[in-house]
C-alpha cells in the first residue's frame, strides 16, 4: 500500500482546477511544483492566494514565490477555515464523486483515475453555483466579457 499526496490550485470565481500536481511526498516540492504550473498556465493573473496554514504555504520560501508573482496570501486563523473552505469543499466533492466508490490496485491506476476525474470536473460536471455551467464554460464566458 502506497500513499499518494494530490495538490490543486481552484480558482474560487469559475470553481476550476488551475493546476494540479501528484507525488508520493507531502512536502514543499509538491506545492511549489502545483504554483509554479499554475502560473506558468496563467501568468498575467495576480489572484488573492488563499491558503490553509500547512508548512508548505507558511514556508518563507514559498512566500518569496508569491511575493515574485505579485500575489497576496490570506490565512484564516488557526481552526477557521474560511480562506480554505472552497478547496475544502473540491477535496469532499472528488472524494465522494470518485475515490471512496473505488477500490486501486495501483498507483497508476489511482493517478489515471484522479486526472480524468480532475478533467471531468473542470470541462463536463455542471455547477448549480455557476448558473448550471462547467467551469470551464464559466471561465470562457469571463475571458469573453
Amino acid at each position: 500500500m502506497h500513499k499518494m499526496y494530490l495538490s490543486a490550485i481552484l480558482d474560487i470565481y469559475d470553481r476550476r482546477i488551475v493546476s494540479f500536481v501528484i507525488s508520493e511526498h507531502n512536502d514543499n516540492p509538491l506545492v511549489f511544483k502545483t504554483f509554479d504550473k499554475a502560473v506558468k498556465g496563467n501568468p498575467d493573473a495576480h489572484p488573492l492566494f488563499h491558503s490553509d496554514r500547512g508548512f508548505q504555504y507558511t514556508n518563507r520560501n514559498f512566500h518569496h514565490k508569491l511575493e515574485k508573482q505579485g500575489m497576496t496570501q490570506s490565512m484564516s486563523r488557526v481552526a477557521h477555515c474560511i480562506d480554505n473552505g472552497p478547496m475544502e469543499g473540491f477535496w469532499g466533492i472528488l472524494k465522494r464523486e470518485m475515490y471512496y466508490s473505488r477500490r486501486f490496485t495501483s498507483k497508476h491506476e489511482l493517478m489515471r483515475s484522479i486526472e480524468a476525474y480532475i478533467y471531468y470536473y473542470n470541462y463536463e460536471r455542471v455547477q448549480r453555483n455557476l448558473g448550471i455551467l462547467t467551469p470551464i464554460e464559466k471561465h470562457t464566458l469571463y475571458l469573453a466579457a
